[in-house]
């Protein structure tokens, strides 16, 4: 009697295993059940650095109930179910959010306050899958910055241009995108104290 096998099937780790052994360098998301390298390039790191820099101004000045974080991680899931590991450019997190479990090292699993993207070669995982999972999770504001001019004209537009699109959440809970050009002054309903312009974003 001949027996037929077929070759086991790949098994990916979870998403506890992901957390339990994240690398101790560099910036990796889980998506799909696998690892993703999230490595960027200086420019996209400077731009991501000038708004967070920002942000913390605000919240100094103002005493704002926010931290500002670019490390956190924040369990989202895709429009199959599957659960993501998501980490924005840019977080604005509540401050009791955040200190509720300083000692964990787990993802936060309640929405944050705002997330910001940094949009890179993989432009259409910030418009399409990020979106859809940062609205579902229920983020109230979320920023791409696109200073390359990377995403489709769906978005930007004809003829393209960098841009940064500052989506809101309406009252049902689905996002509104506003979209931000040269020296067009940066509306946010989380910092409407914010005084700059897209092109100071976009060329920091």
């Amino acid at each position: 009697m001949t027996i037929l096998t077929t070759p086991a099937p790949r098994i990916k780790s979870s998403f506890i295993e992901f957390l339990d052994n994240y690398p101790t360098e560099g910036h990796y998301e889980w998506v799909n059940g696998e690892i993703v390298d999230m490595r960027a390039t200086r420019q996209h790191d400077d731009i991501a650095d000038f708004i967070a820099d920002n942000f913390k101004s605000c919240i100094r000045e103002y005493s704002l109930n926010f931290v500002v974080k670019t490390t956190a991680l924040i369990r989202t899931t895709s429009l199959e179910g599957k659960e993501q590991g998501r980490k924005p450019d840019v977080s604005v997190i509540s401050r009791s959010q955040w200190e509720a479990e300083r000692r964990s090292y787990a993802a936060l699993t309640d929405p944050i306050q705002l997330a910001v993207e940094v949009t890179s070669t993989n432009w259409d995982d910030d418009y399409l899958d990020k979106l859809d999972e940062y609205q579902r999770l229920g983020i109230a504001e979320y920023w791409i910055v696109d200073y390359l001019a990377l995403g489709s004209r769906d978005f930007l537009g004809k003829p393209k241009q960098p841009a940064v699109l500052i989506f809101q959440l309406d009252t049902q809970q689905h996002y509104q995108c506003q979209l931000f050009r040269e020296r067009q002054p940066i509306v946010s309903k989380t910092f409407p104290q914010l005084t700059l312009t897209a092109e100071q974003i976009l060329n920091a």
